[in-house]
């Protein structure tokens, strides 16, 4: 495939890695993917890690200590590849297998778990990468079909009967809690499936940063565990 965007569009379709990373955003992009089909047995992998909890990390040395079968091993290539190169970019990839997300019910009218379309936000200037090997991939919501929950007017009221501080403090509170990175889908949105297989970099909302931020979700496991490389 070959590099492809048009203007107005918010995914950039790119066919190596040094494109994904060195492509920058612009006006409504803020997503770049690049769109593979992997090669071996991810599932396996899956199988034979030794779970601890509802979120397992698999360390390199682990992954390498694996006996897998021929598909298995094209599989660990694959994975021990994309941890090489997002660690030589500068990046600190974690692999996980997840059976679930923890859920946020502090506030039943406002979850703020992974769930939940959401932004995410740093200090510095930096990027998200995810892949999602096996099992239900990650969604992204096109900015113009979200709308930021906190100015939802229902919503914010609610949120300043539990805050119940001085007005002038109020935003802060919002931040502080990160209520103002959670979106709601209007209706009649397409959420976009981050599909398996591809390598994906998403805007963050940090200082200086000159597009919106890309607003993604964890799925529900519908399918059971999933392999996710995240960063």
């Amino acid at each position: 495939m070959t590099d492809s965007y048009q203007a107005g569009e918010q995914i950039y379709y790119v066919r190596n890695f040094q494109d994904l990373v060195a492509t920058p955003f612009n006006k409504e992009m803020n997503a770049i993917c690049w769109s593979r089909e992997l090669k071996g047995d991810f599932a396996e992998i899956v199988g034979k890690v030794a779970l601890n909890g509802n979120i397992t990390e698999i360390e390199q040395e682990e992954l390498l200590e694996l006996q897998l079968s021929e598909q298995g091993q094209l599989a660990r290539e694959t994975l021990l590849n994309d941890l090489e190169l997002l660690k030589a970019h500068g990046a600190s990839p974690v692999l996980n297998v997840i059976t679930h997300y923890e859920q946020d019910d502090t506030y039943p009218f406002f979850p703020t778990d992974v769930y939940s379309f959401h932004a995410d936000r740093s200090p510095i200037p930096t990027d998200t990468f995810l892949c999602t090997y096996y099992g239900d991939p990650s969604e992204i919501l096109p900015n113009s079909q979200g709308l930021k929950k906190v100015l939802i007017p229902e919503i914010r009221d609610e949120l300043k009967k539990v805050y119940q501080g001085p007005d002038e403090e109020f935003d802060s509170f919002l931040s502080d809690h990160f209520f103002d990175l959670h979106y709601q889908a209007k209706p009649g949105a397409h959420p976009i499936s981050l599909g398996v297989g591809n390598l994906w970099r998403l805007a963050v909302d940090h200082p200086g940063s000159q597009v919106p931020p890309c607003l993604h979700r964890a799925p529900r496991e519908k399918s059971g565990k999933r392999l996710l490389l995240i960063c």
